[in-house]
């Protein structure tokens, strides 16, 4: 599903992302842990195609296609979705437009999968505008749903949301990336940064991996990891046997 190598990356003049090489099957979904700053985001909007991204070196290779100079749109166009930690607010756009407008099937019903994460009511409403933080994650949740894409990145979608608004987002994107499917018969792969690994009792994760300074360190069990860096923090996490 995605192949990264090799990869760095700049923002202005500074690398921030050095020598990554991320592999993600079909049917997987992969778990990023790590420090504030470490470069979880900029990895995912490298991935996603953002222009503030610079790719100096590597590539990204998307269902065997080489993405890494498409555009943010083109990569959409082609399967990829993103939840973002902090969505801008889009005066002027009501939320109704922007799922039509997104929809891949013409069979979608709106309406109705907007109800199944209680965001029937705010379809007329501007995107984000006046939303708490578990409505913005909803509304987040919901243009993923309408999109359908075949890669589902998602930073932090746990964060600053309360419990009852986990329960229901979580499972959404457990349904999103067919965790209710055989492992065999899944089509959808996932990469999700966490830091409180609240998620993962909803989605559970095949692999996880630890960024720190731009550099993806430490591979192995997801849930093995999350327990580690509670215990240990950052700096022991990085020394342990999954190195």
């Amino acid at each position: 599903m995605l192949q990264i190598e090799d990869l760095h990356v700049k923002i202005g003049e500074k690398e921030v992302l050095h020598d990554i090489n991320l592999h993600i099957e079909e049917g997987e979904t992969h778990v990023l842990l790590g420090p504030n700053g470490s470069g979880k985001t900029s990895l995912l909007m490298t991935i996603m195609g953002f222009a503030n991204y610079t790719i100096t070196e590597g590539k990204i290779l998307f269902k065997g296609e080489d993405v890494t100079t498409m555009k943010a749109h083109e990569r959409a166009k082609r399967g990829i979705g993103m939840l973002f930690q902090r969505p801008p607010t889009i005066s002027g756009l009501k939320l109704g437009k922007m799922l039509t407008a997104i929809s891949r099937s013409k069979e979608d019903n709106i309406p109705e999968m907007a109800r199944s994460v209680h965001m029937d009511t705010f379809l007329e409403r501007d995107i984000n505008k006046g939303f708490s933080g578990g409505e913005i994650k909803r509304s987040e949740v919901l243009q993923l749903m309408i999109q359908n894409p075949d890669f589902v990145m998602l930073d932090e979608p746990e964060s600053g949301v309360d419990l009852e608004n986990i329960s229901l987002i979580g499972t959404a994107i457990g349904s999103l990336l067919e965790k209710d499917k055989y492992l065999i018969k899944r089509k959808k792969s996932g990469l999700v940064i966490t830091h409180t690994g609240y998620i993962l009792d909803y989605l559970d994760a095949d692999k996880g991996h630890v960024m720190c300074d731009g550099e993806i360190k430490c591979h192995g069990n997801p849930r093995e990891i999350l327990k580690d860096i509670k215990q240990r923090g950052y700096k022991e996490c990085l020394e342990c046997r999954h190195q």
